[in-house]
């Protein structure tokens, strides 16, 4: 399940331009399923209004400490009470100070020092010029923030609203959404090293042709993204795919078969898991041409010799370290008919622990997925459902199996 699912949410918004970004930021939270309580300081109202907020979250905004709509005129204790956590995003530089300081004299920072700290969790993410985020002073608030329990979001590098480009935009608000969602996430596989293959290869014929397959990579980074949400440590080695890339994740691009096996077999000594999802070609051509093969108009086709790829997954399957038991493999498989027996077959050939299957033309692409398990115990099928949901599933899967394998 995600984790932000019936988590409530206080979104602090100080003065920053990057307050538009709350506004979508609210948005992707409540679809998210979590409900979400907006308090702005006076600054904040320069940039976006109360109303926009209140629109996207379903509930009043607070802006001020003495709101008689509370009770007993005390929202900095009733507001910081309620919370699972409290965001602030953008955090301006000023802001940041306020905290730092322990100031208290609008609503915003009063109720982020009123907070009980031992169970309502503050995170920010800064947002400012580039040469506010580089000065001294920001440096130092942000590093007592963060001594002082606070999680210290990143932040962007690009274009800035002054006109200049460099790091202090606030991340964007999917990137939050990344954060605060592997924030809440049970760390079921912290301390792992997890080494995932994703996508698929191309084999090229000529500079501008080659054979390749339908797989789009997206079950392989939802993966990766679940593996970081659950506290492990995660590269992902990535065929030609056009996905942005989990947050928190090393991504390493490859082309072909061999690309992707020199890249595994150079991770491969310091993982502890490895999950290979990557539909790599089975053949390739035995050569490729300098040149664009052409047609000549006499109707003759190319002769096109093959060769066998490399299979990643036996070749890893194989080494000291997985026979051993210090790295555990798991394959996938994808199938267009008969996926039991298919599976089980493969398992059995790879020399895998953990066997995933699906069919292939019913999820190339698209945005859900069913999963089949199979393991030495039997198997188990993870219903259709929207591959991100999948990826968890199949973490904790895998987290439980490994906790199996270290019990004495």
């Amino acid at each position: 399940m995600n984790a932000l699912v019936g988590k409530h949410i206080v979104l602090g918004l100080s003065g920053g331009v990057a307050c538009y970004k709350s506004a979508e930021l609210t948005r992707l939270l409540v679809k998210a399923g979590a409900t979400v309580q907006v308090v702005m300081t006076e600054a904040a109202e320069q940039f976006i209004t109360p109303v926009t907020m209140q629109a996207l979250s379903g509930r009043p905004v607070y802006t001020s400490q003495w709101d008689a709509r509370e009770a007993n005129n005390m929202p900095h204790i009733n507001l910081s009470r309620e919370a699972d956590a409290i965001l602030i995003a953008p955090c301006s530089a000023d802001f940041a100070a306020r905290l730092v300081q322990g100031r208290a004299d609008e609503l915003l920072s009063l109720l982020c020092l009123a907070r009980p700290v031992d169970r309502v969790p503050l995170l920010v993410a800064p947002a400012m010029n580039r040469e506010m985020w580089a000065h001294p002073a920001t440096r130092r608030n942000l590093a007592q923030l963060a001594q002082d329990g606070a999680a210290v979001l990143g932040v962007g590098n690009g274009d800035q609203a002054c006109g200049e480009t460099g790091d202090g935009r606030m991340l964007e608000p999917a990137e939050i959404l990344e954060d605060l969602a592997a924030f809440f996430a049970p760390k079921l596989l912290a301390g792992q090293r997890v080494l995932i293959t994703a996508g698929p290869t191309f084999e090229a014929m000529d500079p501008v042709r080659g054979i390749t397959n339908l797989s789009s990579g997206k079950m392989g980074f939802a993966i990766a993204r679940a593996a970081r949400e659950a506290g492990a440590e995660v590269t992902l080695v990535a065929g030609p795919v056009h996905l942005p890339t989990p947050r928190g994740v090393r991504r390493i691009d490859v082309r072909s078969a061999q690309n992707m096996l020199e890249a595994v077999e150079g991770q491969v000594p310091g993982a502890t898991v490895f999950i290979a999802t990557a539909a790599v070609a089975d053949w390739r051509p035995a050569s490729s041409a300098e040149h664009k093969i052409k047609k000549d108009g006499s109707g003759q086709v190319p002769a096109l010799a093959f060769v066998e790829n490399p299979d990643i997954l036996a070749t890893v399957a194989r080494s000291e370290r997985a026979r051993s038991g210090s790295l555990y493999c798991v394959g996938f498989a994808a199938e267009s008919e008969n996926l039991l027996e298919h599976a089980s077959a493969k398992r059995a050939r790879k020399g895998v622990p953990l066997l995933v299957g699906n069919i292939g033309p019913a999820t190339f692409g698209q945005d859900d997925n069913a999963l089949l398990l199979v393991d030495a115990q039997g198997h188990q099928e993870l219903p259709r459902a929207p591959k991100a949901e999948l990826g968890r599933q199949l973490v904790a899967e895998i987290a439980r199996r490994l906790g199996v394998a270290a019990a004495p």
